[in-house]
């Protein structure tokens, strides 16, 4: 399963820290992500991290948003600075697992609401 956790409400320009956690039957994991869905909108890709670090970010968060992990604790982190309200949307974590018998899934975490105030 995966867990988030840092979601709330913030001020536009304001500064908030998503962290998403990985446990269960996990060899590895390759892919970690945040995607993202707003109200009466498709879910969209936020950002992405390799295993080796190698990251991908929406046009619309570049600059503003950083990804990072920890393989070790099987931990992805979402940094979000200078929200806006366009950001406002219930983010969802990603990871692409190889099991202790080398099975490929995804799995999805609960979400978290993220809500930017004009």
């Amino acid at each position: 399963q995966v867990v988030e956790s840092g979601g709330g409400l913030v001020q536009a320009g304001g500064s908030l820290r998503l962290s998403c956690a990985a446990s269960g039957n996990i060899r590895s994991i390759n892919g970690m992500g945040w995607y993202r869905q707003a109200p009466g909108k498709q879910r969209e890709l936020v950002a992405v991290v390799t295993s080796d670090g190698t990251t991908n970010y929406a046009d619309a968060v570049k600059g503003r948003f950083t990804i990072s992990r920890n393989n070790a604790k099987n931990t992805v982190y979402l940094q979000m600075s200078s929200l806006k309200p366009e950001d406002t949307a219930v983010y969802y974590c990603n990871a692409e697992v190889v099991s202790q018998s080398l099975n490929h899934f995804e799995l999805w975490g609960q979400g978290t609401l993220v809500t930017v105030s004009s």
